[in-house]
């Protein structure tokens, strides 16, 4: 039997479940998840072996109306992702009907010319089944309904995914699952946690860069200094917090997932600096990472 081998992208709007979704096929987190909409920045390639097949997964930030610069430039990583996959997944929500936002998102790919398959996730809080008005919007090749939370379905997505995917080499070795190096897990999960712990504009406002990753081999423990930029000062004392117990938290929580990645202790320095307007500078843009 052929080799199958291919890229994936992973499509929808914000906060539908993209980055559940790899996270459950992959069988472990290399996403960073919340509640709160647009936490992807950025693409990130997962890596699924089967028997016969690699699936390259690529999990981009959610389609939307974008108005800043950082936006903009984040809904064009997600749109130019389906330009070099072999398959796209379309994601949805399978308990409502299509909004305008899925709507917007669907317009992006218009012109799409490889296999495209609707996924309608979280299946298990459906009631109504809303997949024929998503198929009025859109010719999909197939659809499938799953819940990302849970598993179900995730098989036969799979299997769909893999039987669309032309044959090809196996580009990744077996035991890897992701492209990401360590440090830039390592700066997702320290802005995951200060997703979690902060709320109105402020998460957004942030970003986070790894400034030093090393081993230090006669203690055996990494030691990690990170920098959470923000925009304004008054963000900078909220992220810090009253004698700097917020920062403490995070750093608390950020070590505890850190270690579980790497395997190893982990001694996590952290540092909060102002970026002023970041989001809309391009060279800011560019030293943190994003162009």
């Amino acid at each position: 039997m052929a080799f199958k081998s291919g890229f994936i992208a992973i499509l929808g709007k914000p906060n539908v479940g993209k980055s559940t979704l790899l996270n459950t096929i992959l069988g472990q987190k290399i996403c960073i998840v919340s509640a709160k909409p647009n936490l992807t920045r950025k693409k990130i390639l997962g890596i699924k072996n089967m028997a016969d097949a690699q699936l390259i997964f690529i999990d981009t930030p959610g389609i939307h109306l974008a108005r800043g610069l950082l936006n903009k430039y984040l809904v064009k990583q997600a749109v130019d992702s389906w330009r070099d996959a072999d398959v796209v997944l379309f994601i949805a929500e399978a308990h409502t009907p299509p909004a305008e936002a899925d709507r917007f998102a669907l317009t992006t790919i218009k012109d799409i010319s490889r296999p495209s398959l609707l996924v309608l996730n979280k299946i298990d809080l459906a009631g109504e089944d809303y997949l024929p008005q998503y198929e009025s919007l859109f010719s999909f090749s197939d659809s499938v309904k799953i819940s990302a939370l849970t598993g179900f379905g995730i098989p036969g997505l799979l299997e769909m995914v893999a039987a669309r995917l032309p044959d090809g080499p196996q580009y990744f070795p077996e035991e890897m699952v992701t492209n990401e190096i360590e440090r830039s897990l390592v700066a997702e999960i320290v802005r995951e946690k200060v997703f979690e712990l902060l709320h109105e504009e402020v998460p957004y406002a942030v970003a986070v860069l790894v400034d030093e990753f090393s081993e230090k081999t006669d203690k055996r423990i990494t030691y990690i200094a990170a920098t959470i930029f923000v925009e304004k000062e008054s963000q900078k004392g909220i992220v810090i917090g009253k004698g700097g117990a917020l920062l403490k938290q995070i750093g608390q929580l950020s070590r505890a997932e850190i270690e579980e990645l790497i395997g190893e202790r982990v001694f996590l320095q952290l540092w909060v600096k102002v970026e002023k307007n970041w989001r809309k500078e391009p060279a800011s843009l560019r030293r943190l990472g994003f162009v």
